[in-house]
């Protein structure tokens, strides 16, 4: 054991002093990698259009495009959150600046597009001003569209979180094309009465600095970073967007809010819904059905939906619920299926093992009032037990047969049930149905667009963070851990379930698209045609198209009117499977300190062999033609199974031969099995339900790897029958 004497302490107190008397900040940082080189993208160019040409035969179909891989959701540290994630506290590395995500985006993840979209609740104005910069540095090589090999796009994240079904609107990503026309400022969610709202709890992290008085700095850093976010005077509301000052801290309440600022701006945008089915912080049963109207929609900006991210994925709907709603919205406690365990049910049973000593009428007075606290706190409601171990709640509120599901799913917040509804009070066609085009993306908080490249380092390359040790750990104590507690359920008020949630954590999706060259024109006029498709991570290729419309041949993400039964082709590709390492291009670019950091010594670096395509599941969906009618039998989820032999590349065809009346079709291309991180948890929670934590509870270099099915998801086609 180290002792230090009078001198050495006093020393160490000094400096500690000076460091919390100085403020601090993280900058920008400086981009080390320069544009890929022209002999690269044509040899990764041609291995595309020679698979292509295999699956289309040489001069068979028309079809010009090529698809390029991107991610449409990266955080860096300028989001408070993800600054907090990288503490040392958390036994991670640190800082992820702006330049750091153009780095990773073009020689670990070897991406071709990508966006910045930190939180604007807490990016500082400076922030946002130098993350412009940013993005022009790293955009220097995209005015040749053929030789191009990096687009950046500035964005922001609109991140609002309700306490209610009611007054939650969710997560909205908000994309632009050019940088010279951007909002002067981004627009957030957080309002002069929520104060910080969601990162009020961040505020805790701060006081580790002294327990660990040698990264002392950077949770000073981390305070600097509050206090400048907290002190950033409130734009005047009511005042077009466009005469308030630079340095103010502008809001949108509602969607309806933020489309209406962004179009005084008259910049060309995209906002991207996203994490709608996150029972992380989605209350009990929000449904889509709420923002289908003129407060929740935009049909001009969202075109896009994102339906797998880190988080999981949001694609299924199942017909459970975690809570019944009665007369006057009044909750009741479901019992479990053979597939799902309520929450509110298990908190039940939990009780009844802190019973000892009680009488019968008492025990069970306890557990409906554990089942009452559970349905009234929604997200958080593992603050009914908070010293409960996170095994006790088994796999409550999970969709155990769903692909990668995120944690407490929520099912009216899927993409399927967003496409099954419709709104019959609205005369207006843009509130009457949800058309979007599907995406993924990662929503990486490490500056690391596109990880999911390989399934390595799950402490890097998803959300599973957590302390690295026991003494950094904060726990609530309750009063008596043998009583329920009624949690708080105000965003950052409360503690997340945390250590459940990074059994459900992954590297995240990455998104495709169709597009006509490499340059920024050509991607986004993609984005906005919805000609595009997301996967779960690996680069899995695919073409989607109805064949035979009165226009002829078009492709995901059209809407035609036609009455003819409709003709479609599938054609799929597997990933390319990746050889080990960084491929010298990577080796050269970087320093070899900068490659270790961002990489860990891992890079999209692909053979020449591909995956196998197991098969091609169609998926028909019949928007509701009357009000009131049962979602359910409308999701044909599968409708249609086509085998493809196991071979890399698939053809299909096929044709609906009972087209009656307005109907959407998507398809999913389903590679053979792969090891990935988190890929399977019990299918029932009968089963024994092992986590794989965040924390140190779990070993910090497992990576919790399970053979899973990775999948491509096309965009809807939609046909309206006249």
């Amino acid at each position: 054991m180290v002792s230090l004497n009078r001198h050495q302490l006093s020393l160490i107190f000094f400096a500690c002093l000076l460091l919390v008397s100085c403020g601090s900040d993280v900058d920008p940082g400086k981009i080390e990698g320069s544009p890929r080189s022209i002999d690269s993208i044509y040899k990764q160019d041609l291995r595309f259009f020679k698979t292509k040409e295999s699956l289309f035969g040489i001069g068979g179909e028309e079809d010009t495009s090529q698809i390029l891989f991107g991610d449409l959701h990266v955080h860096t540290t300028y989001s408070i959150d993800a600054f907090t994630l990288e503490l040392p506290m958390m036994g991670l590395q640190g800082v992820h600046d702006s330049s750091m995500a153009c780095d990773f985006a073009r020689y670990c993840a070897n991406l071709d597009f990508f966006s910045f979209n930190d939180h604007a609740e807490s990016l500082t104005p400076d922030h946002w001003r130098e993350q412009k910069q940013i993005i022009q540095q790293c955009n220097i090589s995209n005015d040749d569209p053929i030789t191009n090999d990096l687009v950046v796009f500035p964005g922001w994240e609109w991140t609002q979180i309700g306490t209610t079904k009611e007054n939650h609107w969710g997560h909205r990503n908000v994309i632009f094309k050019d940088i010279q026309d951007l909002p002067a400022r981004p627009i957030g969610s957080r309002t002069p009465e929520t104060g910080l709202g969601v990162f009020d709890t961040t505020q805790q992290a701060v006081g580790a600095r002294w327990l660990d008085p040698f990264n002392f700095k950077r949770y000073s850093d981390l305070n600097w970073l509050l206090d400048t976010v907290r002190n950033i005077p409130f734009c005047e509301d009511g005042v077009d967007s466009t005469e308030l000052p630079l340095d103010c801290y502008e809001y949108a309440r509602t969607p309806r809010d933020l489309f209406l600022k962004l179009d005084e701006w008259g910049s060309d945008n995209i906002v991207i819904p996203h994490g709608q089915s996150w029972g992380f912080h989605v209350p009990t049963g929000t449904s889509w059905d709420n923002r289908l109207n003129e407060m929740g929609h935009d049909s001009s900006k969202q075109v896009l939906l994102e339906i797998m991210s880190g988080h999981g994925n949001s694609e299924e709907f199942r017909n459970i619920s975690a809570a019944n709603f009665l007369q006057n919205d009044e909750l009741s406690c479901p019992e479990p299926t053979d597939n799902f365990l309520p929450c509110c049910w298990q908190a039940g049973e939990m009780q009844k093992k802190r019973c000892d000593g009680l009488t019968d009428d008492e025990c069970n007075a306890r557990v409906e009032l554990a089942k009452k606290y559970t349905l009234a706190g929604g997200p958080y409601s593992n603050m009914v037990f908070p010293e409960a171990k996170p095994e006790e709640w088994l796999n409550c509120d999970q969709c155990t047969d769903c692909f990668k599901p995120a944690f407490n799913y929520r099912p009216k917040q899927s993409a399927q049930y967003a496409l099954a509804i419709s709104n019959f009070e609205s005369l207006d066609s843009d509130f009457q149905r949800y058309k979007f085009g599907f995406i993924a993306s990662t929503d990486d908080h490490t500056a690391r667009p596109g990880t999911g490249y390989k399934q390595y380092e799950r402490r890097k390359m998803t959300f599973a963070t957590g302390a690295k040790s026991e003494i950094w750990e904060y726990k609530i104590k309750s009063e008596d851990p043998n009583f329920p507690e009624l949690p708080k359920i105000t965003p950052g008020e409360s503690q997340p379930d945390t250590e459940r949630a990074s059994s459900f954590v992954y590297p995240g999706g990455i998104l495709a698209v169709h597009s006509e060259g490499r340059g920024k024109d050509e991607i986004w006029t993609a984005l906005k045609n919805k000609n595009v498709y997301g996967t779960s991570g690996p680069r899995i290729l695919l073409w989607f198209d109805l064949v035979n419309s009165p226009n002829g041949k078009v492709p995901m993400g059209s809407e035609i009117v036609m009455s003819q039964n409709p003709k479609f082709v599938v054609r799929a590709a597997g990933s390319l499977k990746q050889l080990s390492g960084c491929s010298d291009e990577s080796i050269d670019s970087l320093s070899p300190k900068r490659l270790e950091y961002l990489c860990a010594g891992e890079c999209y670096n692909p053979s020449n062999e591909r995956h196998k395509i197991e098969r091609i599941e169609v998926i028909k969906i019949t928007p509701q033609s009357y009000a009131g009618e049962e979602i359910d039998p409308l999701i044909q989820d599968s409708w249609r199974i086509f085998d493809c032999s196991n071979s890399s590349e698939c053809y299909i065809e096929f044709e609906d031969e009972n087209y009656s009346r307005d109907s959407v079709y998507y398809v999913r291309a389903i590679q053979e099995a792969t090891m990935a991180i988190n890929g399977a948890q019990t299918s029932s929670f009968k089963q024994e339900f092992k986590l794989c934590k965040g924390s140190f509870r779990t070993d910090l270099k497992d990576d919790c790897l399970y053979p899973a099915n990775e999948r491509a998801w096309s965009s809807p086609i939609f046909l309206n029958k006249p």
